[in-house]
């Protein structure tokens, strides 16, 4: 099974935790409360490029990285892509 396809299938268990939240806010200047169904949406993304190194996927999208725990769904970090 591909990796994209693996985190696709399994996108309803995405989550993070309560510092996650404010770090992806503050990472990607946001001004949403729910960075989980934000992070959702951009892998559902058909310009979506997901990626598996290791323990983690890596989204990239719309200039952004989102980094997410292969195994727990937990997504840890997003960070702005660098030009």
């Amino acid at each position: 099974m591909k990796a994209e396809h693996e985190l696709l299938e399994n996108i309803d268990k995405l989550h993070t935790t309560e510092l996650g939240v404010e770090r992806i806010k503050r990472n990607l200047s946001l001004d949403t409360d729910d960075v989980v169904c934000w992070c959702q949406t951009k892998i559902n993304s058909a310009n979506a490029t997901i990626t598996r190194n290791g323990k983690n996927w890596y989204v990239n999208i719309d200039h952004c990285i989102l980094t997410v725990n292969a195994y727990s769904y937990t997504i840890i970090t997003a960070h702005k892509a660098k030009q």
